[in-house]
């Protein structure tokens, strides 16, 4: 069977089981650790959301006290464990002991530090953890652990809320690897996204250097999708480095873990609640990057476009209009436009075009959009989806 998920870096186990949190019994629980309990240099991304949940608290205070290190990331679904209070912090650092615990039993040499345990958990907000039906499950958890495929495959099918299909990866590199997995459907926006994600590699590398690469990776990636511009409180992306494989050149494993969170990012997109497009909303001509960024993202993310995506319709009218209002530098005398190839728009008017040929591509799954806003060398680019009836469908009532 081919290698994929977060058990295809060497040394690297997981796991996962039904924990009662989903009402009807799916897997909602999934556990990824080191195989010997060796806390091992870790970095992690978390949200920017403000009302960030109790996870994202105690694994960012967990992080500080061990200065990089942790072995093993406790992953839970069907509630966030966010705007819960004392009582939400309390569990998630009750969830920390028992499985530290558990694992330090089964190593009778270790004694494993609930400060090496961190925790991700995704679902409904302002809802209480059912501590009470999960704490006796931690154990089977722990022991359920192994290294097959079909462990990290289930572990990453534990994580899935909304999501239709789970979300793995692997990249093998020049002696070492990088396995991951992640979730995420919606209220995809920097910084990050409802997603979480676990990223295992053999290599060995210091936490500080760890962290430079995956802050990088994920600016480069996550950072880069947006499906609806909500941003949820929960987002986290976890890095693992256990070093069986010996030490990498920085530029090498930076390359590798971009490209495994690059491979999740798109699979995120492409599983997007009711999309039916993925969209590349490319910006050039800039007067600098950071302006190619605004202009790309409010085009991203404004909902006008995204309907005239899913209506397959190239009104590139709503385009200008939204870059206009950015607070880019912008000269719409100067403004160019393509749907792909096809130049719609030069000198902020319209030019003739193959009607016909537009038509054909928009009815394609994947669409870019192409501005240049030719006032220098800054450029952008964003990933989105159309709006449909389905992502309203998905997020008219609670979910």
């Amino acid at each position: 069977m081919m290698k994929m998920g977060v058990t295809a870096p060497a040394g690297f186990v997981a796991s996962s089981m039904s924990g009662g949190i989903k009402s009807d019994g799916r897997l909602d629980m999934a556990l990824v650790a080191t195989e010997d309990g060796q806390a091992v240099p870790c970095a992690a991304t978390f949200t920017a959301n403000k009302a960030a949940a109790a996870p994202v608290q105690v694994s960012k205070a967990h992080l500080a006290e061990t200065k990089g290190y942790a072995s093993a990331v406790i992953l839970t679904s069907g509630n966030a464990n966010a705007a819960t209070g004392v009582q939400g912090i309390s569990d998630v650092e009750e969830l920390c002991s028992l499985a530290a615990r558990r694992i330090g039993s089964m190593y009778s040499s270790k004694n494993i530090s609930p400060n090496s345990i961190l925790v991700c958990q995704t679902g409904l907000i302002g809802i209480p953890f059912p501590i009470d039906q999960v704490r006796h499950r931690v154990d089977s958890l722990v022991d359920g652990l192994g290294g097959s495929r079909k462990h990290g495959e289930l572990a990453a099918r534990a994580i899935m809320t909304t999501d239709k299909v789970q979300k793995e990866t692997y990249i093998e590199a020049d002696g070492y690897s990088v396995g991951g997995m992640a979730k995420g459907a919606a209220m995809l926006a920097p910084n990050m996204a409802t997603m979480l994600a676990v990223l295992c590699t053999d290599a060995n590398c210091d936490p500080d250097s760890l962290q430079d690469i995956l802050r990088s990776a994920v600016s480069d990636t996550f950072n880069r999708i947006s499906v609806d511009g909500c941003t949820s409180t929960n987002d986290t992306v976890v890095l693992l480095a256990n070093g069986r494989s010996g030490s990498v050149a920085s530029d090498s494993l930076y390359s590798s873990v971009r490209e495994a969170c690059m491979s999740l990012a798109m699979q995120m997109v492409n599983d997007a609640e009711g999309a039916t497009k993925t969209a590349f909303i490319s910006v050039e001509g800039a007067s600098s990057n950071s302006d190619a960024a605004k202009a790309a993202r409010k085009v991203a993310e404004s909902q006008l476009v995204q309907c005239s995506l899913y209506g397959e319709d190239p009104y590139w009218g709503r385009v200008a209009s939204e870059i206009g209002t950015s607070g880019a530098m912008f000269d719409i005398d100067k403004l160019s436009i393509y749907y792909g190839d096809i130049l719609v728009c030069r000198g902020g008017i319209a030019v003739d075009h193959d009607s016909s040929a537009l038509a054909g591509y928009m009815r394609n799954r994947s669409i870019e959009i192409r501005c240049n806003l030719n006032l220098g060398d800054g450029s952008y680019q964003i990933i989105t989806t159309d709006l449909s009836y389905g992502y309203i469908d998905e997020n008219r009532t609670t979910s």
